[in-house]
């Protein structure tokens, strides 16, 4: 498999000859700016992944949408997509009192990007692919803006010369998990049909407050963070959870294939050595009450699997498959509410 990409990746294209034709903020509705702003509070959770997260979309060519016309339809549906979803309008702030994050929901806008490549989408290559030039089709930082007042969330629609376009979104990890970006995407998919949202979102980020007084009552060694694999016998390996039937099952296959990869020829004492799994759990549904399913906030907490690289090697995967389930099902309301007041507590 590892020879299989090498070989592809030698002819993708490492640069895209992307030109950026417009750059610009879009803003909420006047309605929605004339409401009274308040700074939207950020869980435990939310709070260590102030990162930014980037996808990108590809559409073939479509003589009834070309990239100018779609691009004007995205804009005005992010206008009325930020009535609802106003935080992406805002910008992240540090409370100097608390020491925490909010977002600071001032509508000082979304970003939004056109841009234009010297390629057809059939001289990128297989799109299934990772190709690091795709970078260029994803804007998170706008260059008229100062470092500190950059958006939380940002659209750039790349067109090329074939009549295809891309459409790439950044959004910090503050906004939205997977599950809460996809409803978001459906969202704005009504929205584009001229139709309400199908899912309206509950941005009430309070749901996952801390308890008070906060109460730990379990260990939580996925939340400790590991140490350097030079000076231990383990190395972990990130996953990220998007259907619970197919996923413990890719889950264990990743965790073999890697912690297998790093055993050197001959070297027995690299069997004995411990490997770690860590990956995203939903906690929606395993809370009492239950978060609504539009929850916009990040309701994720990390799973964790560990077993001697021998034992990866040499139990049945099915084994190893139902570990990594059963350690997923140790996450019920009270190991949730006690891994965020772990966050309270350690912050």
């Amino acid at each position: 498999m590892g020879a299989s990409y090498q070989e592809c990746s030698s002819l993708l294209l490492q640069d895209l000859k992307v030109a950026i034709k417009e750059s610009y903020l879009i803003f909420p509705s006047e309605e929605t700016l004339t409401h009274e702003r308040k700074p939207m509070f950020l869980s435990n959770v939310d709070q260590v992944l102030n990162f930014d997260v980037q996808t990108v979309h590809f559409f073939r060519p479509n003589k009834d949408y070309p990239p100018e016309i779609v691009s004007e339809m995205l804009r005005k549906a992010m206008v009325r997509a930020m009535d609802a979803y106003d935080l992406l309008a805002g910008r992240l702030r540090l409370n100097p009192s608390s020491g925490r994050l909010n977002v600071d929901c001032n509508g000082a806008g979304a970003g939004f990007v056109m841009a234009e490549s010297e390629y057809t989408l059939e001289e990128l290559g297989d799109l299934v692919y990772p190709n690091p030039a795709f970078v260029e089709l994803v804007t998170s930082q706008l260059q008229s803006l100062p470092k500190d007042d950059q958006p939380l969330f940002a659209f750039q629609v790349t067109s090329f010369k074939c009549g295809g376009f891309a459409m790439g979104i950044s959004t910090n990890h503050t906004t939205f998990d997977g599950l809460s970006f996809k409803t978001f995407l459906d969202n704005l998919a009504s929205l584009l049909s001229d139709k309400p949202s199908s899912t309206p979102p509950c941005n009430d980020r309070t749901l996952l407050k801390a308890r008070t007084p906060p109460r730990v009552t379990f260990p939580h060694h996925e939340l400790v963070q590991l140490q350097d694999s030079n000076t231990t016998a383990s190395e972990s390996v990130s996953s990220v959870c998007v259907r619970v039937t197919g996923f413990n099952v890719v889950t264990v296959l990743v965790w073999r294939c890697k912690a297998l990869s790093l055993v050197e020829e001959e070297e027995v004492d690299d069997l004995e050595k411990e490997s770690t799994i860590l990956y995203a759990v939903d906690i929606r549904g395993r809370l009492d009450p239950q978060l609504p399913s539009s929850y916009t906030g990040n309701a994720v907490l990390t799973a964790y699997g560990k077993a001697k690289r021998k034992a990866l090697l040499e139990e049945l995967f099915g084994t190893i498959v139902e570990m990594v389930g059963e350690r997923a099902n140790r996450i019920t309301d009270e190991y949730a509410r006690s891994a965020i007041d772990w966050g309270e507590m350690t912050g």
